[in-house]
């Protein structure tokens, strides 16, 4: 009798210990997933180095990419979200098209409704002409930007789906790069 006394007590630490594991494992998971995932969405891989400059932006609207260079040399390249109706050029205010060309980053607004916000020189003279012919207005404020103020914990899953009224959205992180990279008068071009 004894001996089956001292197996019970035994089962019963094993089966403690084994409940005692599966908690600490459903724990680490609880708190582990849920961060992995913030830092999956908010990492900026392959950060650019300080005094980093470049002097082009391409941004290809049919692979949802936007990528940098400096004298020819491709240094990075983002995934991009753009306005809901991507396909084919923007042609009149409110069509949800980001626009197809080459133009200039003209101005930069620290204080948008977006973290941080480049804005591009659209629209060009043939751009109002081409939308004033068809009796509309070609749009304006067409920006580089980051997420919504306040929404920046969507961090990277923004790109799930194009949002934008037409213009390119990187996350919080990646446009603070680009930002501090970007001069002003550095030529942009958007490809189909």
């Amino acid at each position: 009798m004894p001996v089956l006394q001292a197996l019970g007590v035994v089962c019963l630490a094993n089966s403690e210990r084994e409940m005692r594991l599966k908690f600490i494992l459903l724990v680490g998971v609880i708190l582990g997933v849920p961060g992995a995932i913030y830092f999956y969405s908010h990492h900026n891989w392959n950060p650019l180095p300080p005094n980093t400059t470049i002097d082009r932006i391409v941004v290809e609207k049919s692979a949802r990419k936007l990528s940098i260079f400096r004298a020819g040399e491709k240094l990075k390249t983002y995934r991009v979200a753009l306005g809901r109706n991507p396909t084919g050029a923007k042609q009149q205010e409110g069509d949800q098209k980001t626009p197809e060309g080459v133009y200039k980053i003209d101005n930069r607004n620290p204080h948008s409704n977006f973290h941080l916000a480049l804005h591009i020189s659209y629209p060009s003279a043939e751009d109002s002409a081409r939308a004033a012919a068809r009796g509309f207005s070609a749009g304006c404020d067409i920006m580089v930007h980051g997420l919504p103020n306040g929404r920046g914990w969507l961090g990277a899953f923004h790109r799930r789906k194009d949002w934008t009224a037409g213009c390119v959205a990187v996350s919080d992180e990646e446009i603070e790069e680009l930002w501090r990279v970007t001069p002003d008068e550095s030529t942009i071009e958007i490809l189909p």
